[in-house]
């Protein structure tokens, strides 16, 4: 089987979602670039289910290459990630609770707390809302993905990238604590916002932190 070392890494890492708390059942999805295209988890079913076979590989083109069961409904959007962020290699979405708390509001997370800049910005936008599984959905998280590594996606989840699939599930995790620390912030009144000088100053710095 091709990829096989990548295909157990998916299956490994979708069933941390649930352990993790960023997941709960088969919700969320994660995909990794492969020579071919890409590889993606299935459509409703549980991750503790998966094999390595049944994970499906697209290409770039929206063809299915392999598998027997349906891609997840939302493959539109990773392959359109794929094709816009060279740099991406994996990609992750999950409808963890703080943040979908959060999109569901519509709003996008501001620069309350500097590890902010772990995304690559001076905040972490939400994609305007579309349905699931469209290319409205698609085009709207490419346009929030622009110059950033995670966005949220309104009133559904987030979406979390990295050059493999431990930096993309870490980023994750990360974003899903900050949503948590800004929904907590905000039960004591207005967070205090960093200015644009200061996260200037952290994203110049963030360009060789944990390097």
């Amino acid at each position: 089987m091709e990829n096989e070392a990548l295909r157990k890494e998916i299956i490994e890492t979708a069933i941390a979602f649930n352990e993790t708390g960023l997941s709960i059942g088969a919700s969320g999805n994660l995909s990794a670039r492969t020579d071919k295209g890409y590889l993606i988890t299935p459509t409703c079913l549980a991750y503790q289910e998966l094999k390595p076979e049944d994970l499906i590989e697209m290409n770039l083109q929206g063809e299915q290459l392999s598998g027997d069961l349906k891609p997840s409904s939302e493959w539109r959007f990773h392959q359109d990630v794929f094709i816009a962020r060279s740099d991406n290699n994996a990609i992750i979405h999950v409808h963890s609770p703080y943040a979908t708390g959060i999109s569901c509001t519509r709003q996008s997370i501001p620069a309350f707390h500097y590890m902010i800049a772990i995304a690559g910005g001076d905040n972490i936008r939400c994609a305007d809302y579309a349905t699931f599984g469209t290319e409205a959905l698609s085009k709207n998280a490419v346009k929030a993905l622009a110059d950033r590594k995670a966005c949220l996606l309104a009133n559904h989840g987030m979406l979390a990238l990295g050059e493999n699939i431990l930096s993309a599930f870490k980023l994750a995790q990360e974003i899903e604590n900050l949503a948590k620390q800004y929904w907590l912030s905000q039960q004591l009144g207005d967070p205090v916002i960093l200015d644009g000088a200061e996260m200037k100053l952290v994203l110049e710095k963030f360009k060789t932190y944990g390097k």
